[in-house]
């Protein structure tokens, strides 16, 4: 799994590159749920758009999931919503904003720096791209994100 910056892109913006080793876990980690998310979007992607978010696979996968499978699903999609944002993600940018919504994932201020240099790197076409790590970033106390070490 490659970043939308790559890891050479991370050190060109001006800030150090995030840890290799914390890096490798979050891919470790999104790994472990890529299959399961990757089935549960192409089946939401052929079924019924308007059901209820809880009825949906991808609602059954996030029930199922407990609070560091939720967030490394959430980092998954985030990280393939970024990559894919020209293709057909209505599945995964409802996945997305669900994990968004719900309070209290635990995320670390690693996970929130890694999403927001993803973010910053996809650009603008891809609108949904702060949506997971801002609501993120608000779980974090006061003064632990560093804005200008992210971006």
């Amino acid at each position: 799994m490659v970043s939308v910056a790559g890891r050479a892109a991370a050190s060109r913006d001006g800030h150090p590159p995030p840890d290799e080793v914390v890096v490798q876990r979050f891919y470790d980690r999104m790994r472990a749920v890529a299959p399961a998310a990757v089935g549960a979007i192409e089946r939401d992607r052929a079924g019924d758009p308007g059901r209820a978010f809880g009825d949906t696979a991808c609602g059954r996968l996030l029930r199922s999931l407990d609070h560091d499978g939720a967030r490394a699903l959430g980092m998954w999609v985030h990280h393939w919503c970024m990559r894919f944002y020209d293709d057909d993600t209505r599945a995964a940018l409802r996945l997305l904003r669900e994990i968004a919504s719900r309070p209290a994932l635990g995320w670390t201020a690693d996970e929130v720096h890694w999403m927001l240099r993803e973010s910053h790197t996809a650009g603008s076409a891809a609108a949904a791209r702060f949506t997971l790590p801002l609501a993120a970033a608000a779980e974090l106390a006061p003064g632990t994100l560093r804005i200008g070490a992210v971006i």
